[in-house]
Protein backbone atom coordinates (compact mmCIF):
# COMPACT_ATOMS: atom_id res chain seq x y z
CA UNK A 1 0.00 0.00 0.00
CA UNK A 2 3.06 2.60 0.82
CA UNK A 3 4.40 1.93 -2.24
CA UNK A 4 1.13 2.93 -4.00
CA UNK A 5 0.83 5.66 -2.60
CA UNK A 6 4.90 7.02 -3.57
CA UNK A 7 3.72 6.04 -6.92
CA UNK A 8 1.06 8.10 -6.77
CA UNK A 9 2.65 11.32 -5.52
CA UNK A 10 5.60 10.60 -8.16
CA UNK A 11 3.30 10.66 -10.90
CA UNK A 12 1.29 14.16 -9.03
CA UNK A 13 4.87 15.74 -9.38
CA UNK A 14 5.74 14.34 -13.05
CA UNK A 15 2.14 15.75 -14.23
CA UNK A 16 3.02 19.03 -12.57
CA UNK A 17 6.90 19.65 -13.88
CA UNK A 18 5.46 18.39 -16.97
CA UNK A 19 2.65 20.65 -17.03
CA UNK A 20 4.70 23.73 -16.17
CA UNK A 21 7.19 22.82 -19.06
CA UNK A 22 4.31 22.39 -21.84
CA UNK A 23 3.01 26.12 -20.40
CA UNK A 24 6.24 27.66 -20.98
CA UNK A 25 6.02 26.07 -24.00
CA UNK A 26 2.46 27.76 -25.07
CA UNK A 27 3.94 31.05 -23.67
CA UNK A 28 7.11 31.20 -25.93
CA UNK A 29 5.05 31.84 -28.80
CA UNK A 30 3.17 34.97 -27.14
CA UNK A 31 6.56 36.00 -26.76
CA UNK A 32 7.46 36.43 -30.42
CA UNK A 33 4.85 39.33 -31.46
CA UNK A 34 2.58 38.28 -34.97
CA UNK A 35 4.78 35.14 -35.58
CA UNK A 36 4.38 33.99 -32.69
CA UNK A 37 0.81 33.33 -32.39
CA UNK A 38 0.16 31.76 -36.11
CA UNK A 39 2.85 28.84 -34.80
CA UNK A 40 -0.93 28.40 -31.72
CA UNK A 41 -2.41 26.94 -35.13
CA UNK A 42 0.15 24.24 -34.75
CA UNK A 43 0.45 23.85 -30.80
CA UNK A 44 -3.16 24.50 -30.23
CA UNK A 45 -4.16 20.77 -31.46
CA UNK A 46 -0.93 18.89 -30.15
CA UNK A 47 -1.62 20.36 -26.37
CA UNK A 48 -4.77 19.26 -26.76
CA UNK A 49 -3.88 15.94 -27.38
CA UNK A 50 -1.24 15.54 -24.56
CA UNK A 51 -3.88 16.95 -22.25
CA UNK A 52 -5.98 13.90 -23.27
CA UNK A 53 -3.32 11.91 -22.48
CA UNK A 54 -1.94 13.15 -19.40
CA UNK A 55 -5.48 13.23 -17.49
CA UNK A 56 -8.09 10.45 -17.96
CA UNK A 57 -11.76 10.75 -18.35
CA UNK A 58 -14.09 13.49 -18.46
CA UNK A 59 -11.54 16.14 -16.95
CA UNK A 60 -8.96 14.86 -19.55
CA UNK A 61 -11.54 15.62 -22.54
CA UNK A 62 -12.68 19.22 -20.95
CA UNK A 63 -9.45 20.24 -20.35
CA UNK A 64 -8.44 19.34 -23.59
CA UNK A 65 -11.19 21.35 -25.60
CA UNK A 66 -10.46 23.87 -23.01
CA UNK A 67 -6.85 23.72 -23.41
CA UNK A 68 -7.26 24.01 -27.88
CA UNK A 69 -9.31 27.04 -27.33
CA UNK A 70 -7.17 28.93 -24.66
CA UNK A 71 -4.42 27.90 -27.68
CA UNK A 72 -6.21 28.78 -30.64
CA UNK A 73 -7.07 32.37 -29.74
CA UNK A 74 -4.77 35.33 -30.15
CA UNK A 75 -3.09 36.63 -27.00
CA UNK A 76 -4.48 34.06 -24.43
CA UNK A 77 -1.07 31.81 -24.44
CA UNK A 78 -1.03 33.62 -20.74
CA UNK A 79 -3.13 31.47 -19.41
CA UNK A 80 -1.46 28.01 -17.65
CA UNK A 81 -4.24 25.34 -18.78
CA UNK A 82 -1.81 22.53 -17.85
CA UNK A 83 -1.43 23.75 -14.41
CA UNK A 84 -4.98 24.78 -13.80
CA UNK A 85 -5.45 21.07 -15.01
CA UNK A 86 -3.26 20.03 -12.52
CA UNK A 87 -4.78 21.99 -9.46
CA UNK A 88 -8.21 21.42 -10.22
CA UNK A 89 -7.06 17.41 -10.58
CA UNK A 90 -5.36 17.04 -7.52
CA UNK A 91 -6.91 19.63 -5.12
CA UNK A 92 -10.68 20.77 -6.07
CA UNK A 93 -11.61 17.02 -7.38
CA UNK A 94 -10.12 15.58 -4.43
CA UNK A 95 -12.48 17.43 -2.14
CA UNK A 96 -15.39 17.05 -4.00
CA UNK A 97 -15.08 13.55 -3.84
CA UNK A 98 -14.79 13.68 0.00
CA UNK A 99 -17.90 15.01 0.09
Amino acid sequence: MQDLQVIKEEDKMRKLLLGLLLDGIGMISFSIPLIGEFSDVIWAPIAAFIMTRMYKGRVGKMASILTFVEEIIPFTDIIPSFTLTWIYTYYFQKRNDEI
